[in-house]
């Protein structure tokens, strides 16, 4: 490999020649070797950063800070790096120290030695074009980071929700599949009372539709940025002007609605919008996996479970016991929630760790958003295709159960008493008579009017009482 030498205020390195990034990148690659994960795993952060470099050249020349030739090549480039052509020069790891210094200058290098080449100089010239005189002309890290952190989450959040409308439209699909099929309900895993299977179904998509709405509102606490702070909010280096018109210009190029921080100086190390937004995902977490859990119950058997639906099988789920079909999709989609769930704490503590006038922990925080994106994204996905859309339903077996339930007798409070209904459940529990059975013989009802009361209609939702 062939390299070019960069230097910076710690000396003089070696960058390879071809490379776009330049000296801060390649310090950072040497540095930082933590989570394998880099910022080329997350493009939307990527665009985030082309976007918001591109609408900072842009207010730099509108307000007569940055040269009509170098404002061209600077929003030439940016552009390429808005398409996804420079995903691969952005090699440093998500996690690093530094307040995200990293990875604004991996963008400053990018787009100044692309503007380079544009205007027909080789990379590394930068007194032609500077990573930190041009591309950064106007901003610090500690605005231009945080606010392509907030554009990514913006983006990350549409795509996310559209799988989750996905899941609810498959899980209401189901409702309406299984809107027949009589079975027992339970509470503390104790037989309760009837209700249908579609019922149960349409519960899991109502619980996720919910999760829609919280999510889509917490991003809109994105839209708050602190562009124009510079490096604690006060606003130094930046023209008058510069932050609400940054603000509406990034708002024009990516069509979110972005506006400025009324006060710079609390925004810069602010980073509540994070906490609750993340916290909107460990709800959906704990309310998918709790759905997760009720799948593998309600598949559990086949003989000696409950066995009132089956999950596609997707592989075999044992080296020792043959025929044995494991739910192994729902077992993931619950582990990444676990996942969520522990990242949730972590930007939790990212947040509280604030001093004075930054937040440094903000890549830890960042990644740990965004890795949970990614994952229920995938989670929902997997969990639709390989789960939900196959699950059927064992009618008869949900019917028997409740046929020979002792939860039924709730059905007949109002008619024979709740003294009366006691003895018929524990005399039906001794006996393993059935509660109709017992009802008849015990002459407490006519069998006219309980065939009525037991009437499926009758014990799935509100109705008057029959006399």
């Amino acid at each position: 490999m062939e390299f070019r030498q960069e230097s910076d205020l710690l000396g003089e390195l070696n960058v390879p020649k071809d490379a776009y990034y330049g000296v801060q990148t390649q310090r950072a690659i040497n540095n930082f070797k933590i989570s394998n994960q880099h910022l080329s795993s997350y493009p939307e952060f990527i665009k985030a950063l082309g976007l918001v470099k591109k609408a900072a050249a842009l207010t730099n020349f509108t307000l007569g800070e940055l040269p009509q030739d170098i404002y061209t090549a600077i929003d030439q480039a940016c552009d390429e790096v808005i398409n996804g052509k420079f995903d691969q020069e952005f090699p440093i790891d998500m996690i690093q120290g530094g307040a995200g210094t990293s990875v604004n200058m991996n963008a400053n290098e990018v787009i100044a030695n692309r503007a380079l080449e544009i205007l027909g100089h080789p990379k590394g010239a930068y007194q032609y074009c500077s990573p930190n005189d041009h591309v950064n002309l106007s901003q610090s890290t500690n605005d231009a980071y945080p606010t392509a952190i907030k554009l990514a989450l913006y983006l990350m959040n549409e795509k996310l929700v559209e799988k989750l409308e996905n899941a609810v439209s498959a899980f209401r699909a189901k409702g309406l599949e299984f809107s027949d099929i009589l079975k027992m309900g339970r509470t503390q895993l104790q037989d309760a009372v009837p209700m249908t299977l579609g019922q149960e179904f349409e519960a899991f998509a109502a619980t996720l539709e919910e999760d829609i709405s919280k999510l889509n509102n917490n991003a809109l606490l994105f839209v708050e940025i602190n562009m124009g702070a510079t490096a604690i909010g006060t606003g130094i280096n930046a023209p008058i002007g510069y932050s609400k018109l940054c603000a509406q210009n990034l708002a024009d190029i990516s069509g979110i609605p972005f506006i400025a921080a009324p006060n710079l100086i609390e925004a810069t190390p602010d980073t509540g919008s994070y906490v609750i937004y993340s916290s909107a995902m460990k709800r959906m977490a704990v309310k998918l996996s709790k759905i997760c859990n009720d799948l593998r119950l309600l598949s559990s058997g086949p003989r000696a479970g409950l066995y009132e639906i089956n999950l596609p099988p997707m592989q075999p789920g044992s080296s020792i016991m043959p025929g044995k079909v494991n739910p192994v999709i729902p077992e993931v989609v619950n582990q990444v929630c676990y996942k969520v769930i522990g990242n949730d704490l972590t930007v939790t503590f990212a947040a509280e760790a604030g001093q004075l006038q930054l937040n440094v922990m903000e890549p830890v925080l960042c990644h740990s958003i965004m890795e949970n994106i990614n994952f229920l994204g995938n989670a929902l996905v997997t969990l639709v295709e390989k789960c939900v859309v196959g699950i059927t339903a064992n009618k008869e077996v949900c019917l028997n159960m409740v046929k020979n339930s002792i939860g039924i007798v709730t059905a007949l409070n109002p008619y024979i008493g709740y003294k009366n209904s006691t003895k018929i459940a524990k005399e039906a529990l001794e006996t393993g008579k059935s509660v109709y059975d017992l009802v008849l013989e015990h002459q407490l009802l006519s069998q006219e009017k309980l065939d009525e009361i037991l009437d499926p209609k009758n014990m799935l939702a509100p109705h008057q009482a029959i006399n």
